[in-house]
């Protein structure tokens, strides 16, 4: 079961009832955050959400909405003892960044590795999610990220028979990928039908609409994109800051056909998004206006 919240689902600035936008995503214990705006931790803690299992850090952008809560997130963690190492992944120029936010966090008690990606798709497999960045349309470099969780194959008995495998090994082979037993090497592929199919979840944010964001969302068990502006007359606005509308976000969910889409990333004139839903549910029916704290359990099939 892969949990999912959105400790915040402000843009540009906090509001008094609105944190800045950012996802957390937990996978047997683990953790994955999209984006640290500032006060990111108070609203990870207020949503229920625990800082130790964060392994994984994804920033969308360098705007101070999407990063300037770094800081306070790491001195958080580490006056909670947290001793694992923390990895972070961004655009271009995020080791910069990170960089000159820890002067004001210069020691702590864990490690901190940063990877900074330059192709306009990179996908990595780690702390058991599998991440695929790609670039999207901003005022300055902004990635969107997919986030799956694989699942493997049933396991075959015919197949392992076939293919030799000591029942010694056949427990073994159905958590990970080989196993030896009396100098023989077997693969988790002798013993495994086909993938069968995972989870998947789209984030993204502050951009304009882009075809390979309906191509990542496609069949997304969730797709959770900005909505700066509900109105309709705003377009203008949205085009010249790197933005989209409700609409434009439920065209896409509509391309890109995932079970439920999440608007997210609210202007700060919009104080009650809700009013603007049925400009997206008619286009998409099943659009989600985003709140802070809202969550979902999704579970494989």
């Amino acid at each position: 079961m892969l949990h999912v919240t959105l400790p915040g689902t402000g843009g540009t600035m906090p509001m008094k009832n609105r944190w800045l936008c950012t996802g957390l995503m937990q996978y047997e214990g683990v953790s994955l955050l999209i984006d640290c705006g500032e006060g990111t931790q108070i609203a990870i803690k207020e949503g229920g959400g625990k800082l130790h299992s964060i392994a994984l850090l994804l920033i969308t952008h360098l705007h101070a909405d999407h990063i300037s809560g770094l800081p306070g997130l790491l001195l958080s963690m580490g006056n909670e003892g947290r001793t694992n190492p923390l990895t972070i992944i961004g655009p271009i120029g995020i080791t910069q960044v990170v960089t000159a936010l820890r002067v004001i966090a210069p020691e702590l008690p864990f490690d901190i590795y940063i990877t900074e990606w330059t192709d306009p798709e990179q996908t990595v497999s780690t702390a058991g999610f599998t991440v695929t960045g790609f670039a999207l349309r901003h005022t300055l470099p902004c990635l969107g990220y997919t986030v799956e969780i694989p699942r493997v194959g049933k396991f075959d008995v015919e197949k392992a028979t076939q293919k030799s495998v000591p029942l010694a090994v056949w427990s073994l082979l159905q958590k990970q990928k080989s196993a030896e037993y009396q100098g023989m090497i077997y693969q988790q592929s002798d013993v495994l039908g086909s993938p069968r199919k995972g989870l998947k979840v789209t984030y993204c944010t502050d951009t304009r609409p882009l075809e390979i964001i309906a191509d990542q969302a496609q069949n997304a068990d969730l797709f959770i994109c900005e909505g700066m502006y509900g109105e309709e007359e705003k377009i203008h606005k949205a085009v010249e800051t790197g933005h989209m509308t409700f609409r434009e976000a439920a065209m896409l969910a509509s391309a890109a056909n995932p079970k439920t889409l999440w608007l997210t990333h609210f202007s700060p004139s919009l104080s009650a998004p809700s009013v603007y839903l049925t400009h997206a549910k008619n286009i998409f029916e099943n659009t989600v206006c985003g709140f802070d704290g809202i969550h979902t359990n999704l579970s494989f099939e």
